[in-house]
C-alpha cells in the first residue's frame, strides 16, 4: 500500500523481523505516548502482538508506515469481525523520530481504512480515542469519522481505567480521499 505522489509513505504488514526495530522505536517512543498508548518493549511483548489470531480470515492486521525507510508509525485493524457485523477496532500511533504535523499518520490510516473497506470488505472501522487526545481526535476528523459517545473507564493503559470517546466511519460515508474512487 503507498501513498502515491503525495508523500513517500508506505504502508506493509508486521513481519517476524521486525521485532528489533520496533522494540528499539517503541523505546525511543516512551516518553511521545505517555499515558495515549503503551506498546510492547521487548520480544515477549512484540511476540504476543504478532501473534496470529485464531480463524480464517485473520481477526486482526498489524500494518507498519514507513517514510523514507524508516519507520513513522503503527496501525492496527484489530477485532476483525465478519458476518453481519464487517467491523473492526483502528489503533495507531506514531513512532519518535516520525515528523509531526507533516500527516504521516493521517496518510497511514487513511491507507489502512482503504484496506479495510475495499480489500477486507468491511462496514464499519471504529476508533476509541481518549478525550484529551487532541490531536488523534482532529487525526480521526479529517478522515470522516463521526463521534457516537463516550465510554467511561474504557481501557486500561499505564496502570488506570481510561474514558474513550468512540468514532466510526462507516464504508458508505468514506469518500474519494480514503477510497480514492
Amino acid at each position: 500500500m503507498t501513498a502515491g505522489d503525495k508523500m513517500a509513505l508506505t504502508l506493509r504488514p508486521a513481519e517476524a523481523r521486525d521485532a528489533p526495530a520496533l522494540i528499539e522505536a517503541h523505546l525511543a517512543s516512551r516518553a511521545l505516548h505517555g499515558d495515549w498508548v503503551q506498546p510492547f518493549t521487548t520480544l515477549a511483548g512484540f511476540e504476543a502482538w504478532f501473534a496470529p489470531t485464531q480463524g480464517e480470515p485473520p481477526r486482526k492486521l498489524a500494518l507498519l508506515a514507513e517514510c523514507g525507510g524508516r519507520l513513522v508509525g503503527v496501525v492496527n485493524l484489530n477485532e476483525i469481525v465478519r458476518g453481519g457485523f464487517l467491523s473492526c477496532y483502528l489503533g495507531y500511533y506514531r513512532l519518535a523520530g516520525a515528523e509531526q504535523g507533516r500527516g504521516q499518520m493521517t496518510e497511514a490510516v487513511r491507507l489502512a481504512l482503504r484496506h479495510a473497506f475495499d480489500r477486507a470488505g468491511l462496514h464499519r472501522v471504529e476508533a476509541n480515542i481518549q478525550p484529551a487526545n487532541h490531536r488523534s481526535i482532529a487525526l480521526v476528523q479529517r478522515l470522516g469519522f463521526r463521534l457516537e459517545g463516550l465510554s467511561p473507564r474504557y481501557l486500561r493503559i499505564a496502570g488506570a481505567w481510561r474514558d474513550h470517546q468512540r468514532w466510526a466511519l462507516l464504508a458508505e460515508d468514506a469518500g474519494p480521499a480514503i477510497l480514492g474512487r
